[in-house]
């Protein structure tokens, strides 16, 4: 049982408030899980340097929230069974986690077949090859498999020898930040990955929130930064971004790399959604090979199931130098894995069964268009997530506090803000729910709570 280290959010407009949006940020994090305790009123008071006022009323919103419940022998602890709110909707719960950005799973794909052939295929051919340790940069032959992967997005494919095979971006993009920052700091987007977020805090390497158009960051607000900030790299979700879905055009994206250049500031190019995109753009690593980190995982892609990401690096001597950070935590991508992903490629499976995410993703994308019409949302048309603003009589924590206490995970926009303030709006993974009919379910309860008044919910205004 975790006990919760109290918080308040910095983009939250009242300090009561803050409490109540750290809480809801943390549970959708999974930080805070249902039989959590709390903290006594009195402690968080003291921990916050604030009135216990200010806390009480707090944990008042918080219970009409239906987040939390006294418990006999422990106190205030994080709610477990949770039971929609408006009257009718029975019907309709459908218990459905939509925090999380996971490629859907259709028929045509048929991903369960294709990895028992793909498992029974490496194991009878390689004796006992791939059952044993492997390089830290990958096989040769999955090294060349990822440039063949990446050649679309490169317009050539890149050298092998600037390749890396890692066992996941996430482990990648941690060691890459150790690399690059040091003693220095990182900048981003005000909204940005929160794995990107983990891994700073746990790096304890500062953050820089960049504002951002309709287009991705914006090039002055960079170009201020780089001259008053110094910062040491630059994130870019440059395709279908996390949360925003924004795609960068290429001057957009040749405008960033001009500065990063005159600036001496390196990028770190996460890229896992670029095969979503109906038209091929450049990537950054193609536009400045020798400034650039480019990561490319499969699990977005394709499946979380594989987890293998491609990393290109700057230099031959930069794979090294990555090889070696990723040998203190995650040293190699699973061989099994890795071999898969190769007998995939080179047999053009794993082209299929991403046309096949892709036409799902795209159909889905057409349902949320429907049930959702009456609302301001920003999705990408094969995307596996959109973007979604909440009406103006709601906060988004608010609301996706209520959602959650009907059935339906969605996680709000102080998860990914950086920045002192943060847009009213939650993401959406259409890509989780096990098929098209309980998407539209759990759309459709989402549509009717967005027409509730607020007061209707038993939140008081």
């Amino acid at each position: 049982m975790t006990t919760w280290k109290p918080r308040i959010a910095a983009s939250s407009r009242y300090k009561h408030q803050g409490i109540v949006d750290a809480l809801v940020a943390d549970i959708g994090s999974g930080i805070l899980k249902p039989g959590d305790a709390l903290p006594p009123q009195r402690a968080i008071a003291k921990e916050l340097e604030i009135d216990l006022t200010t806390v009480t009323r707090a944990m008042t919103e918080a219970r009409r929230l239906d987040l939390i419940e006294a418990k006999v022998g422990s106190g205030t602890i994080i709610k477990g069974a949770l039971t929609p709110p408006v009257q009718g909707m029975a019907s309709l719960l459908t218990d459905l986690d939509l925090t999380m950005i996971i490629p859907p799973q259709p028929p045509e794909a048929d991903l369960h077949s294709h990895l028992i052939h793909g498992v029974s295929h490496v194991l009878n051919g390689a004796s006992s090859h791939f059952l044993s340790y492997q390089e830290s940069t990958g096989t040769e032959a999955a090294r060349a498999a990822g440039t063949k992967w990446l050649a679309p997005r490169f317009g050539a494919a890149p050298s092998a020898d600037r390749l890396l095979v890692a066992g996941g971006a996430q482990s990648a993009l941690f060691a890459i930040c150790s690399l690059l920052a040091g003693r220095g700091s990182i900048c981003t987007g005000t909204l940005t990955y929160p794995g990107l977020k983990s891994v700073c805090a746990a790096l304890d390497i500062p953050l820089h929130p960049l504002a951002m158009d309709r287009n991705g960051i914006i090039p002055d607000v960079f170009e201020s930064c780089c001259r008053t900030l110094k910062p040491k790299a630059i994130y870019l979700c440059p395709s279908i971004d996390n949360p925003t879905t924004v795609t960068m055009p290429l001057s957009r994206r040749q405008i960033i790399v001009s500065i990063a250049q005159r600036n001496d500031v390196m990028i770190i190019e996460d890229d896992p959604y670029a095969e979503l995109l109906d038209a091929s753009l450049p990537a950054i690593a193609s536009i400045a090979p020798d400034i650039t980190w480019h990561i490319a995982t499969l699990s977005k892609c394709v499946t979380p199931a594989l987890r293998v990401a491609y990393v290109v690096c700057p230099s031959a001597l930069d794979v090294l130098k990555l090889a070696s950070s990723l040998r203190a935590s995650n040293p190699t991508a699973s061989p099994l894995l890795m071999a898969i992903a190769t007998a995939w490629i080179n047999d053009s499976s794993l082209y299929g069964i991403a046309a096949a995410i892709r036409e799902e993703s795209s159909a889905r994308q057409a349902i949320a268009r429907k049930v959702l019409k009456d609302w301001h949302f920003a999705a990408h048309p094969a995307g596996h997530h959109l973007w979604l603003d909440v009406p103006v009589q709601w906060s988004a924590a608010e609301f996706s506090a209520l959602a959650r206490r009907s059935g339906i995970g969605i996680v709000p926009a102080s998860a990914f803000s950086i920045a002192s303030t943060h847009p009213e709006a939650v993401r959406l993974s259409l890509g989780a729910a096990p098929n098209r009919p309980r998407l539209e379910q759990a759309l459709v309860l989402l549509d009717r709570l967005l027409h509730e008044p607020r007061f209707a919910t038993g939140i008081l205004v």
